[in-house]
């Protein structure tokens, strides 16, 4: 990030401009809606800025540019066609550490202009770092559509209803969510119907019926990885919790998208180092909700397949806690589909087994002899470290050893990468790359299809069926 973007109030505060032109003016008008006290200096002045004073109390110093002109203001803007000038403004206020801003000059911009959404009090701002303007203003044109007129008129009744809803609700996490209830009740349709009285009457309503808010749990499937998997519901619940708990199996760009102010929850497990034992994640997400909270119990992947969704949402119905489940993109379809393996194939594969690779130490061992029939795809979760065990029961049981197989590591991300290779030499490929959970085994004649049909500008890919090294784009294909 290489601004911080903040909104500064402007009002009755001085602010320099250095130029008379038209893009003095656009910049003086932006300012003046911010009601700032604003001083133009420059040799001469266009019309327009003289218009401009004759509705506004604007100061105008005919003059050339002298550091002087700046002390004691707050922020500076240099916006002449004269690059020695906007040299002299820039090292003038950067020496007295006064924010300045060169127009079309980014390098020279201690603070940057973005485009803007009024909907006054709700204002968005909208920054390329001053790189691509234009790409954030056409940004701004769309958003703008989406971003509706009434929210203005609801920020101003909310506004005016804070301090109440304060003084009845002590806790920070209680006022969130009496307000969550607010704005998805009939309030909003009022102000958005022009009924402002209304919606006042209503709110106020909302207020004196309120009890202390009740807890949830939101038992949330995150996806293998990739940010943009996320269903709509699932990136919504996780703007609302008060607290979130989470896996090691959910990826950073994932967790950048929850609330900024929600306490975060590591409850993470990993082979052989589980940090929190699954009975006090149960506990855990029980004692919070019965705290009022709203927790968003995000996992990778689907909850309920391989990921003890299933016994967390045991223990929270016995213990009469409100939840809700949000499906995830399950790691066999995520990694698949991003490395191109259709999971079933007219031609290759008329079925399909999900399987894990450790199950409950006195948990019954797998059926074998169904697992190892052909023309069926094996997906195999948390499989790594068993991987030897696997291929030596697969082949036992009847598999050949020239099965196809595929390896997706960090399947859907930035750093996914897939090797193919066959059964046979499936567990010293594993070793061999020093592949890392979270890892996908894809075993099976449609694994063999990675080559025809994998996007190859999204992965690296390694392969003991590839011909000698061949460079497309940006990707090597290498003899394992």
């Amino acid at each position: 990030m290489q601004y911080l973007p903040i909104f500064t109030k402007l009002d009755n505060k001085p602010v320099v401009i250095i130029g008379g032109g038209e893009v003095a003016v656009r910049k003086a008008r932006a300012l003046l809606k911010a009601n700032a006290r604003l001083t133009l200096v420059a040799p001469s002045f266009d019309k327009a800025v003289y218009a401009l004073q004759e509705s506004f109390d604007i100061t105008l110093i005919q003059a050339t540019f002298d550091a002087s002109q700046l002390h004691g203001a707050m922020l500076v803007i240099a916006a002449t066609d004269d690059e020695t000038v906007n040299q002299q403004v820039f090292n003038a206020a950067d020496e007295m550490n006064i924010f300045v801003n060169v127009v079309d000059d980014q390098p020279k911009c201690s603070f940057i202009f973005p485009s803007i959404i009024d909907r006054s009090p709700i204002t968005i701002a909208i920054s390329s770092a001053g790189t691509a303007p234009v790409l954030a203003r056409r940004l701004r044109e769309k958003l703008e559509t989406l971003v509706p007129q009434h929210i203005g008129p609801l920020a101003e009744l909310v506004g005016r209803f804070r301090n109440t809803v304060k003084s009845r609700f002590s806790q920070l996490s209680d006022r969130r969510q009496f307000w969550e209830k607010v704005f998805d009740s009939a309030v909003v349709s009022d102000i958005q119907s022009g009924n402002t009285t209304d919606a006042e009457t209503r709110l106020k309503s909302m207020l004196e019926a309120e009890s202390k808010p009740e807890g949830e749990v939101y038992i949330v499937g995150a996806g293998p990885g990739d940010a943009e998997l996320l269903t709509l519901k699932a990136l919504q619940l996780m703007q609302q919790a008060d607290v979130v708990v989470y896996d090691y199996l959910v990826s950073d760009e994932i967790m950048e998208l929850v609330r900024r102010d929600a306490e975060l929850i590591c409850v993470g497990k990993r082979m052989g180092n589980h940090s929190v034992v699954q009975e006090d994640t149960n506990k855990l997400l029980v004692d919070l909700a019965h705290q009022g909270k709203k927790v968003c119990r995000i996992k990778g992947g689907d909850p309920f397949i391989y990921g003890r969704g299933g016994e967390e949402v045991q223990e929270l119905a016995k213990h009469n806690v409100r939840y809700q489940i949000v499906p995830g993109i399950t790691a066999a379809a995520g990694c698949s589909a991003y490395a191109g393996i259709p999971l079933t194939h007219r031609d290759h594969a008329q079925a399909i087994q999900f399987v894990t690779g450790h199950c409950k130490k006195d948990g019954n061992d797998l059926d074998w002899a169904s697992l190892a029939k052909p023309n069926q795809t094996l997906a195999v979760y948390m499989g790594v470290v068993k991987s030897p065990d696997i291929q030596a029961k697969l082949i036992e049981h009847g598999r050949a050893e020239t099965t196809p197989v595929a390896i997706v590591e960090n399947g859907t991300r930035k750093n996914q990468r897939v090797f193919t290779t066959t059964l046979e030499q499936m567990a010293s490929e594993i070793e061999a790359q020093h592949v890392q959970s979270p890892a996908l085994l894809i075993i099976g004649e449609v694994a063999a299809l990675h080559q025809e049909l994998a996007w190859f500008g999204k992965t690296e890919q390694v392969s003991s069926f590839a011909q000698p090294i061949t460079k497309v784009g940006q990707t090597d294909f290498r003899v394992a």
